[in-house]
């Protein structure tokens, strides 16, 4: 027989892949995927035998064996009661003897019947009490003897160590004090032995809470906002309610490895032309139909300073297609890519692009695959590999097929009558139509003229579209829709929820921002230093500080901007984000800067007309970018135009004194042989003797013979003249040197 794949046999008798793959893994059959080949015969017995409850040998051999040897087996009957002694009815206390065989019976009857004694109290004595325990016999003068005591044996005590206590960073006084179990007063009256006075409503800093917990013998976790795990709801949807939605795939991989490139050629759209340098720098959403069926695709890009990007992508998806280059091989992204996935536990298929090279390699990529846990299915593993070529749109069909075979397999289903809810992908303020968010409906169906509420921002559902640009009603569960409605720029990542009202959405907002408001608050809080300090780090020359005002074209951007400044090295110069938002730069943002003295950078956004003139007239800088790399670059080197310039010495030679004159309207004129380098007139010259520093200062003249010279080489004579020094002595070594300043780098 031919061999087949599994969800082709599955689908031919109208059964899902799993249950086929059930029935192969009962019948021992080794079929790791429902891609997996396997013959056909084979396939139908595992399924007749899972059907009719057996194995499949039982199936096929010894079902025929047992039909036919049943006949011959006669059934079981009863003895006759009529039929002389042999007949005579069984006494009341025994039961009727069952023959199994017709000359075992013979011989049962010959044999002595063995009694069995049943004892009906055996359940009912274990809870019976006992009886008690035997005396000890008596002595002769007629006392018992007393059995020794035994102590019984001291357990020590187990230690547990108490879980931390949970606080809010940013809490008050009184809500530490709530969450710690003491009493507020006792908190005020610690901190003053600390050194810090606070009141009842005042917030503290992270370092302060957990100061205080150790003092009062207490073990605490403060959790921020951003860092607070908010676990996804459970819901018992019913298998009724349940509804096929479309498979959510994620493309990952290293930068200019042809992610945009490949889903571009999915779509047949041009998109890496709007991309600066064609490298993607924000999250894009998409949806592609093949077979009347949709899957939806998220590109996340492949920069090193899109590490947020990617998780936020692999945290959202069902299936990652993990897009390697056949000529680079497997990269840091590549490596990256994969433990996201890992992590976030979702199937990977993985796409060697750009085999249409002449340099590819696609069997060192698998090689390097292999290295990182992914095994080929042609090598015996459980991934699929589909080599493919975005510019020559080869095995695109393929890639498709393999990506819907998972979705087949993994059976993604979610409730559509349900309230709405799902994740923000990406968010921007357009200066036309305001806050726009990109949302992935995860479950139930949303609406125009829903509140909804994401984070510290909520809205109405104004308006909704798809990523061509065409008007929606309502989005179903896997659908990726720009929202328009809110009231600002929501994060990046933030789960969003339909709620009953404008109410209920504008209080889980205002709860939100009021948590980050403490927060901020606690921070500054946190940063203040005194009059003193300030003025000592002025006299040492150590405050410095780069302002910044930061805009980008989205949050995405903006997070990863900012992460990307924060690894710069700030041990010298700090790095300060006095604004940091989404939208395009305003005179807001130009006031600001000036006032602060502060850099504005843009990236992907522009100068409003305003923005450019009130920048002109306050003397503003405003840079604008579009590649990400190029604003560390540019921070850098700014950076370092800020640092003092470091002065260092550098030697010039060395000269030893051999005979001293003396002239009256010079002084001391030392008789010198240059043994190293040069001496210079004029430079300055350190006078050592027997290893120790005497003096240091300039070279006044400088002659050889008669003639007054400028410098001396190496391997002659001259006579010096130093400049204010007059006790030299034979066997002195001069050492020439000179400082110049250099630029200080970051390190």
């Amino acid at each position: 027989m031919a061999r087949k794949r599994v969800h082709e046999i599955a689908k031919a008798r109208g059964l899902t892949s799993k249950e086929v793959l059930a029935a192969l893994h009962a019948a021992g059959v080794d079929a790791k995927a429902a891609a997996s080949s396997v013959d056909e015969e084979v396939a139908a017995q595992a399924l007749q035998a899972a059907n009719g409850g057996g194995s499949p040998a039982q199936a096929t051999g010894s079902v025929a064996e047992g039909q036919a040897q049943a006949p011959a087996q006669p059934p079981p009957t009863a003895p006759a009661q009529g039929d002389g002694a042999e007949g005579k009815p069984a006494s009341a206390g025994q039961p009727p003897a069952r023959p199994v065989d017709g000359s075992q019976g013979a011989k049962s009857g010959q044999k002595k019947r063995r009694r069995v004694v049943i004892d009906s109290q055996a359940s009912r004595r274990d809870q019976m009490p006992q009886a008690p325990p035997r005396r000890p016999p008596r002595r002769r003068g007629g006392r018992r003897r007393r059995p020794l005591l035994e102590e019984p044996p001291v357990r020590a005590p187990v230690e547990q160590e108490p879980e931390a206590i949970k606080i809010a960073s940013g809490a008050t006084v009184r809500e530490v004090a709530e969450s710690l179990g003491v009493g507020s007063a006792d908190v005020i009256k610690k901190l003053m032995q600390l050194g810090e006075m606070a009141t009842l409503t005042q917030t503290l800093s992270d370092e302060t809470i957990e100061v205080l917990a150790q003092e009062l013998g207490r073990k605490v976790d403060v959790q921020s906002a951003a860092e607070e795990v908010v676990e996804a709801p459970t819901f018992d949807d019913s298998p009724d309610e349940l509804a096929d939605r479309p498979p959510v795939v994620t493309i990952m991989g290293h930068v200019d490895h042809g992610k945009t490139s490949l889903l571009d050629a999915i779509r047949e759209t041009e998109v890496v032309a709007g991309e600066a340098g064609g490298i993607t720098q924000h999250i894009g959403a998409y949806q592609v139909h093949k077979d009347g069926r949709t899957v939806s695709f998220i590109d996340t890009p492949g920069h090193a300073a899109f590490t947020a990007m990617r998780a936020r992508g692999a945290d959202v998806t069902d299936i990652v297609v993990l897009v390697v280059a056949a000529d680079d091989g497997v990269m840091p992204q590549t490596v990256e890519a994969i433990d996201h996935s890992k992590a976030a536990d979702v199937p990977m298929l993985v796409a060697i692009n750009k085999v249409d090279l002449p340099d590819a390699n696609p069997d060192r990529v698998k090689g390097e695959l292999a290295n990182q846990g992914l095994t080929p299915e042609d090598w015996g593993g459980e991934t699929i590999f589909v080599s493919v070529s975005a510019k020559t749109k080869q095995n695109l069909d393929e890639l498709l097929e393999s990506i819907l075979l998972l979705a087949e397999v993994e059976e993604l289903k979610a409730n559509p009558d349900a309230p709405a809810s799902g994740s923000v992908i990406e968010s921007h303020l357009d200066p036309g139509r305001g806050p726009v968010v990109t949302v992935l409906i995860q479950r139930g169906t949303l609406r125009v003229g829903d509140s909804v509420v994401a984070g510290q921002q909520w809205g109405k559902v104004r308006a909704m579209q798809d990523h061509t640009g065409a008007r929606l009603q309502e989005a179903r569960p896997g659908d990726p829709v720009e929202v328009l409605g809110f009231d600002g720029v929501c994060e990046a990542g933030e789960r969003v929820e339909a709620v009953d009202n404008d109410r209920r959405a504008r209080q889980l907002a205002g709860e939100r921002a009021q948590r980050l408001k403490s927060e901020q608050l606690a921070r500054r809080q946190a940063r203040k230093m005194t009059l003193d300090e300030v003025f000592a780090k002025a006299t040492e020359g150590e405050i410095n500080e780069l302002e910044i005002v930061l805009k980008a074209d989205v949050s995405g951007s903006l997070e990863a901007l900012q992460d990307e400044i924060a690894k710069l090295p700030q041990d010298q110069i700090a790095v300060n984000v006095i604004r940091a938002a989404a939208g395009g730069i305003n005179e807001s943002d130009v006031m600001l800067a000036s006032a602060s003295d502060a850099v504005i950078i843009g990236f992907n956004v522009r100068p409003l007309a305003d923005a450019r003139r009130a920048a002109e007239r306050e003397g503003v800088e405003v840079r604008t970018y579009s590649v990400i790399y190029k604003v560390t670059e540019e921070l850098r080197a700014a950076m370092e135009g800020m640092l003092e310039p470091e002065e260092v010495e550098e030697s010039l030679g060395q000269a030893e004194v051999l005979e001293l004159f003396k002239a009256s309207r010079v002084g001391t004129i030392a008789g010198c042989s240059v043994t190293d380098g040069r001496l210079v007139r004029g430079s300055e010259v350190r006078l050592v003797r027997d290893g120790t520093v005497i003096w240091t200062g300039r070279i006044g003249s400088l002659r050889r013979f008669k003639d007054d010279v400028n410098e001396v080489e190496a391997g002659l004579e001259c006579g010096a003249v130093l400049e204010g020094y007059q006790d030299v002595k034979v066997g002195d070594v001069l050492e020439p040197f000179e400082t110049r300043q250099v630029e200080k780098t970051l390190e």
